[in-house]
């Protein structure tokens, strides 16, 4: 095996992490569901696996940039791939208490457990991406990035389809559990999966990395107004499209919408999580030295082969449990596939102009499906993740922008920020207990209408600085 081949096995190797991190954030919704009829929880209580992932990403982070100030930095001491192996472990550990917290039917013991592979993604974010960077040349480590976050929402996507079958058994069955043993195997399977990147990492010929810079004693990338509002940003983004879907089976059990349990809407949620893979797939048309007329077919076509493969991985389970049928659900969301592909060709690969236009398109669907019901104010909101999909490197490219020795710092400011996913969705819930289910996508609502002022707020600072950051977004998260 030449040097090529063995870099691009690596590769492989790194991508299926991608894939962990999407097919686990995107099953708590499964989990929110059941969790809440086991344990007769309130839609706030609820809220609380997602606030128990995505603490554990900031608590994380922290502790590491503490560590690394006083202490020296951690991966340059113990080397990335250990790192990474350590990362994975401690998620395959987290996943193997689930199996005793089953036993002894203890949502906090659940909510630990979630905590503890939150952890153990936080080492492995801080590592993956610079691996991903140095498997081949600088020039191309933005499409490699892209494909990782693609292979992301392609975890998002099928993930709460084979979480809710390993725990229900299928769409028709209760969402009741007499006890929570049908937890266990999915998560046993998981921790396996873990350990078994754990072994490919710690055998694959990864190259060493080293990171020599060191973070200043000071937060000088704070004092950037830009950062600070990215900071902002970031955290109400990852809120955002966190809380759409893990208030959703609450809100589709309610009689004005489907009044369907929580077992038979996981397709909704697969629904969800494949719109944020359509918008990334498009959004990495970028990534591709292509012509501008094989872009603008791309991104007609790139959304509604994604769409497609949703439809087919839906159609393959529900062929399965005898009710084909079920896919007409998710065939009328097709207008708003039509709808993101116009917003891409009006955004111009412009992260300034696409936060303004997505995020004032994705508050306008919020503010019409409060207003609606059904099957349309379903797809209304399910429709925001296509508005989120490409938000993450837009951010990350204005929050940074022209911040020189400042930008590691600004950048381990940003990613502190995931935090928002921890907080937003619970506040959606408690407002959900006081008001209504409904009314509480107002939530979501008035996220979109910051990250739309974030685009149009930033661009004006950047340009006050001599900086006109109409650049092409070539990422996605």
């Amino acid at each position: 095996m030449n040097v090529a081949e063995k870099k691009s096995s690596s590769l492989w190797v790194l991508y299926s992490i991608f894939f962990f991190w999407g097919f686990v954030a995107a099953s708590n919704t499964v989990l929110i569901g059941t969790f809440k009829k086991h344990f007769e929880l309130t839609q706030f209580q609820s809220q609380l696996i997602d606030l128990a992932f995505y603490t554990a990403y900031f608590l994380g982070s922290l502790i590491y940039f503490f560590y690394s100030r006083f202490k020296g930095d951690l991966l340059n001491k113990i080397g990335y791939k250990t790192g990474l192996v350590g990362g994975l472990v401690i998620s395959a550990i987290g996943s193997l208490g689930f199996i005793p917290a089953a036993s002894a039917q203890s949502f906090p013991m659940m909510l630990a457990s979630l905590f503890m592979v939150g952890i153990g993604f936080t080492l492995q974010q801080i590592v993956v991406n610079p691996y991903v960077m140095v498997m081949g040349s600088p020039e191309t480590g933005a499409h490699r990035i892209t494909t990782g976050g693609s292979i992301n929402s392609f975890g998002t996507t099928i993930g709460p389809l084979l979480i809710s079958y390993a725990i229900f058994g299928g769409i028709s069955s209760t969402d009741t559990l007499s006890d929570l043993s049908s937890v266990q195997l999915p998560y046993m399977i998981l921790a396996i999966a873990f350990i078994l990147a754990a072994l490919l990492v710690g055998l694959s010929k990864l190259p060493p990395v080293t990171n020599t810079e060191k973070i200043e004693n000071n937060l000088g990338a704070f004092s950037f107004k830009q950062v600070r509002l990215g900071m902002l940003a970031i955290f109400i983004y990852v809120g955002v499209e966190v809380t759409i879907q893990s208030n959703m089976p609450a809100l589709l059990e309610s009689p004005d919408m489907l009044g369907l349990p929580a077992s038979q809407t996981v397709h909704f949620i697969s629904l969800y999580w494949g719109s944020l893979m359509i918008g990334r797939w498009t959004g990495a048309i970028s990534a591709f030295n292509l012509s501008s007329r094989a872009k603008k077919i791309l991104t007609a076509i790139l959304p509604l082969l994604a769409y497609g493969v949703i439809l087919l991985v839906n159609y393959i389970k529900f062929s399965a449990l005898g009710v084909p049928e079920k896919i007409d659900d998710l065939l009328s969301y097709f207008p708003c596939i039509v709808l993101i592909i116009l917003g891409f060709y009006m955004a111009q690969e412009k992260p300034a102009r696409t936060m303004l236009l997505f995020g004032g398109v994705g508050a306008l669907l919020m503010l019409a499906g409060m207003f609606t019901n059904g099957y349309i104010a379903t797809y209304l909101f399910i429709s925001g993740g296509l508005f989120c999909s490409v938000m993450w490197p837009c951010i990350f490219s204005l929050a940074l922008a022209g911040l020189g020795k400042y930008t590691n710092q600004a950048s381990s400011l940003l990613v502190m920020m995931i935090l928002g996913g921890a907080i937003i969705p619970p506040l959606q819930g408690l407002l959900s207990d006081k008001t209504g289910i409904h009314f509480s996508y107002i939530v979501p609502l008035l996220g979109f209408i910051y990250l739309a002022y974030f685009g149009w707020k930033v661009k004006a600072i950047l340009k006050q600085h001599g900086i006109n950051f109409d650049e092409k977004v070539v990422s996605s998260h």
